[in-house]
Order: structure tokens, then C-alpha cells, then sequence
């Protein structure tokens, strides 16, 4: 009745916002969810890093799978309820995709205790979160783009007004990241300030769909700098060293890709300013129940 999942967190290739069509890419930084069910009718969530931050997703997202996959996973004695931990690299309010990566964590660590991880589709799985996510008003969007790359890996399309993969591909690039001090919650964006820069956010579509997705993102970071007012300076600090780079989601954290070496210079001048610079991988492998 136990189960155990670590989900990676996710940089952006094109923000959703403006137009609900968004791209993005796993990155190696990890969300691991413990679940425990029990016949206690109760979902208590804890979140290690944060003790006192609001854990209604992974909750709603215990309870959606449940809901859904309990009467498949064929238990003699019937779960109704569980005790979920949740522990992350990922800084929350970064634009690094937390709650995608705690949803997909937990929605499988849940599919996990029901002994049916194994079986379920991933990308239907991923869906429930997605569902979570609008259900406790984290997200706009509903952010597929970011739950369906840290769900199943490499870099994805999608088109979020519809919850449908358009593409999926595997990448093997380098992510340097810098993170200011402060937070940026998604779900605060001024999304009329996005819908402005639509026909911006629909040529970045159509780079990413024909797969030149690190163009895409530069495209996309300096637009949504200045649709989202974040300093394009980080951007500019990276170019044109990195193959390409941009704000992260809402911000505050950019993402550039590329070359070990040249990622190594990048985070040399990003560590001149305050907050945290980290150099990672990308990941193909998603989710994974272990």
C-alpha cells in the first residue's frame, strides 16, 4: 500500500499564456512523493522543503487517482484515503515547473500503491495532474506543456486549450540556471499583458513545432520579459554564447541551454548576482516510479 515516484522539474520553450499553445523540457532537478494509503477517508499531505505551504494539488491529485484507479487496481480491502510526502529540488514560484513535477510525482507514487504504476498510460496519467492543478487553481493553462515534459521526458508541444500532445522529442543539451531571490507565482501572471504578444507567441509556435526549439526560446524570453516586466538582462549575459535562452515560465528564473563549457562561462556571470546558479542535465526519461 506503499508507493514511491520522482518527477524532474522543466525550463520553457514558449509560455503558454498568450495564445495556450506552450513547449517545454525536462531538466534534471527532482520531486519525489511518498504515498501512503490507508482506509482513513482523510488525504494529509506534507511538503518537507516547506511545511507550511498550501499542499491542496497533491491532495486533489491523490484523490483524482483514486477516484479514477481504485476500482481497477482490484484491492480486497478498498483504500479510501492516504498520507503523502513530498520533498524537491525544484524551488517553488521559480518557473521551474514545481507543481507540475509534485503533481506527476504523486499522481504516479498513488498509481504505485495501487500496484497499477506499471499499467497506466503516461501521458493519461500525466492528465490527471493537469486536471489537479486546474482543480486547485494553481495554474492558468492548465501547464501540459510543463506536466507532459516532466511526466515523460525530453521536450514536448502541446496545445493546452485542448489538452493535446502536438510533439514530443528527446534532446540532449546542458541547462544553466539562474534563479533571483525572489518569487513569481503562475497563477498571478497578468495574463492580458501575455494575450498582447500573441502573434509573437505564434511564430515561437511554429519554430518549436518545426524543431528549432532553442530560437524558440530566445524568441519567447525577450517577449515575455517584456510582456511580464522581468529584466531581459540575464538573457543578454548569455548570448550569444548559449545556443538559446529565456525567462522561465512567469519567472523569476531563466533557463539557457547548450554546451557544458559554454554553460560553465554563462553561470560565471550569473553568479554575479544575487540568488543561485545552477548548472544540470535534460532528461528523457520523465517520471519514474522507484
Amino acid at each position: 500500500m506503499d508507493g514511491r515516484a520522482v518527477a524532474p522539474a522543466a525550463g520553457t520553450v514558449l509560455n503558454a499564456l498568450a495564445t495556450g499553445t506552450g513547449s517545454a523540457f525536462a531538466l534534471d532537478l527532482e520531486t519525489t512523493a511518498t504515498v501512503t494509503l490507508s482506509d482513513d477517508p482523510l488525504v494529509n499531505a506534507t511538503i518537507t522543503d516547506a511545511p507550511d505551504a498550501d499542499t491542496s494539488l497533491i491532495e486533489r491529485c491523490v484523490a483524482l487517482t483514486l477516484e479514477r484507479y481504485e476500482p481497477a487496481a482490484d484491492l480486497d480491502a478498498t483504500p479510501l484515503g492516504a498520507q503523502v510526502t513530498t520533498g524537491s529540488d525544484v524551488p517553488m514560484a521559480s518557473g521551474l515547473k514545481s507543481s507540475s513535477a509534485a503533481a506527476n510525482a504523486t499522481v504516479l507514487a498513488t498509481l504505485d500503491a495501487l500496484d497499477i504504476g506499471e499499467e497506466v498510460d503516461r501521458l493519461e496519467a500525466c492528465l490527471v495532474g493537469v486536471e489537479a492543478a486546474r482543480d486547485a487553481g494553481v495554474t492558468i493553462t492548465g501547464a501540459l506543456d510543463d506536466a507532459s515534459a516532466s511526466m515523460l521526458g525530453g521536450v514536448t508541444v502541446t496545445d493546452n486549450t485542448e489538452d493535446r500532445l502536438l510533439k514530443r522529442e528527446q534532446v540532449d543539451w546542458h541547462a544553466a540556471i539562474y534563479t533571483p531571490p525572489e518569487q513569481a507565482f503562475s497563477a498571478d501572471a497578468d495574463v492580458d499583458a501575455c494575450t498582447r504578444i500573441a502573434s509573437t507567441a505564434e511564430v515561437v509556435a511554429e519554430l518549436a513545432l518545426d524543431g528549432r526549439y532553442t530560437d524558440a526560446m530566445t524568441v519567447n524570453g525577450f517577449a515575455f520579459c517584456g510582456a511580464l516586466e522581468h529584466s531581459p538582462a540575464p538573457m543578454l549575459e548569455a548570448l550569444p554564447d548559449a545556443a538559446g535562452v529565456s525567462l522561465s515560465g512567469t519567472g523569476p528564473s531563466y533557463v539557457a541551454v547548450g554546451d557544458r563549457p559554454t554553460l560553465e562561462t554563462v553561470c560565471d556571470r550569473w553568479a554575479e548576482r544575487p540568488g543561485t546558479t545552477r548548472l544540470v542535465e535534460t532528461r528523457n526519461d520523465g517520471t519514474q516510479i522507484r
